[in-house]
């Protein structure tokens, strides 16, 4: 985008409220530029509206109004969630107007350092980790993103002569309506299938999540996950002057010959040794150890973690990686690792009834993401929910995971047919398909009375729906609060 005070005295469209909208409004308005926020949803079903109506920017809901868009506007700023099909972003396209997400002007609006976190899986997670590790290195980390405050308002309220640092959690989303956008540490912690209905293809959604390391040059560091095919795949290709790598499966150590063979010499390496292949089986034997090509740091016991779950020792190692980029020594880092308890909605411990521990996983929207949260138990019996808005996937890819450990499933939503087929074809007799769907908490309700009548002492009922919640639901958070409160209700 132009430079931001370029924006003053010109007209501006800012396309959807919800928080980054109200923000990117708020910013552009205090740089003078001529906003109009639009959003399809009705004046009543928008209290956001009230605020940037005081500050007289004009707020048009319920409908895209015809001259909305026109050859005239300077800058479209538009919700990561909003499609590029939408009438007025397809007619800014149309016209070659500039489009940007939030992300992009609130980069634009500072010079605080910023690190950029993504991924398909354990993105929260991550963010919030290194957040609790800056915070316990004194580092001044503002979260925000796709998770906390907006990053526009992350910038507005920063205080510099703290010399912070901004932690990003950022979408496929976000990062696909980015221009020059270059945070001084970026993290890609894997890729899977997902937001194909949005994206359109895979290509799309890939391309869109390497958009974090395009800017990247000299003085910045890229964290790649060196277990994913993906991300190892791009290292030859990665601007940044550092790279990390981190992996669970192979020991990195020492020299890090093997990762420069596939291009730029990585500058440091988090791993766990022995591996998750190799090496002793004894959880209480594998560390966290940390190189930098010369000196090898042990910094905590796998098994000290203060979240279960072998992908979580992932998000454990990415979260190192990018608290010693920005200044962190990684002997600071073990009291955080033992200490995080984890985030609201991903693997949450909701409580035990009858000897059954419930975990809430509503933050699982695709197959992976269940995938890994089956494996977190791998020595107990797992009563799995599932089910929710159908994006086309087949879901063939749970089935080795519904075989090894889900004795039973119960199934909600517009996928609930879909997936109790793959269920029936890995071998599970007990499945329980819910069809009240007009009524969510009633079903919901259902959902968990049918899982707590088909788990027994010692085993897990989870929710890991493998879906998004649109169907029934106006988030995975709402479907995770109704699920913990007919849990409470047994």
């Amino acid at each position: 985008m132009n430079a931001p005070e370029s924006y003053q005295g010109l007209p501006v469209v800012v396309i959807g409220l919800a928080r980054s909208g109200v923000e990117a409004a708020k910013a552009l308005h205090r740089l003078g530029a001529i906003v109009t926020v639009n959003d399809l949803k009705p004046r009543e079903q928008s209290p956001e509206a009230a605020e940037l109506e005081e500050l007289d920017i004009e707020v048009i809901c319920g409908e895209h109004p015809e001259g909305l868009i026109h050859p005239d506007v300077a800058l479209v700023v538009k919700n990561p969630g909003i499609p590029y099909t939408a009438p007025p972003i397809k007619q800014a396209l149309e016209l070659g107007l500039e489009i940007i997400t939030e992300v992009e002007l609130a980069y634009q609006l500072t010079d605080i350092p910023m690190i950029g976190i993504t991924g398909s899986n354990g993105k929260t997670t991550t963010t919030t980790w290194v957040g609790n590790m800056l915070e316990a290195c004194q580092l001044h980390p503002i979260v925000g993103g796709n998770i906390g405050i907006p990053l526009c308002q992350a910038v507005a309220e920063a205080d510099p002569a703290v010399k912070p640092t901004i932690v990003a959690e950022l979408s496929s989303f976000q990062l696909k309506g980015t221009k020059d956008f270059r945070p001084r540490i970026a993290c890609l912690l894997n890729i899977a299938e997902t937001h194909l209905d949005y994206h359109g293809s895979m290509d799309d959604y890939v391309s869109s999540k390497r958009q974090i390391f395009a800017n990247q040059g000299a003085g910045d560091t890229a964290v790649l996950n060196w277990d994913d095919s993906y991300c190892r795949s791009i290292i030859p290709y990665m601007e940044a002057e550092h790279t990390i790598l981190f992996s669970i499966y192979e020991e990195l150590g020492a020299t890090l010959t093997a990762a420069a063979q596939h291009g730029k010499a990585p500058a440091a390496a988090l791993y766990v040794s022995p591996s998750f292949i190799e090496g002793s089986e004894d959880e209480l034997e594998r560390m966290i150890m940390y190189t930098n090509g010369g000196t090898e740091i042990a910094i905590i016991p796998v098994h000290e973690l203060g979240i279960p779950g072998r992908y979580n020792v992932a998000n454990a190692l990415a979260a190192c990686a990018m608290a010693i980029a920005a200044g962190c020594k990684p002997e600071q880092l073990a009291e955080p690792l033992r200490t995080f308890r984890g985030v609201e909605h991903r693997l949450e411990y909701v409580r035990q009834h009858d000897g059954v521990d419930y975990y809430n996983n509503s933050k699982a929207t695709n197959a992976r993401a269940t995938i890994m949260a089956l494996s977190a138990f791998q020595d107990q019996d797992i009563v799995l929910i599932a089910g929710g808005l159908d994006r086309g996937s087949d879901y063939m890819e749970l089935m080795p995971a519904l075989q090894s450990s889900v004795k039973a499933v119960v199934l909600l939503g517009q996928t609930r047919h879909k997936l109790a087929q793959v269920a029936e074809l890995a071998g599970i007799t007990h499945i329980a398909v819910i069809d009240e769907a007009e009524n969510t908490i009633a079903a919901i309700e259902a959902a968990v009375v049918a899982a707590s009548k088909m788990a027994s002492k010692g085993e897990i009922v989870l929710l890991s729906p493998a879906c998004a919640s649109w169907d029934m639901f106006t988030s995975y958070e709402v479907r995770g609060d109704q699920f913990k409160a007919a849990v409470h209700k047994l």
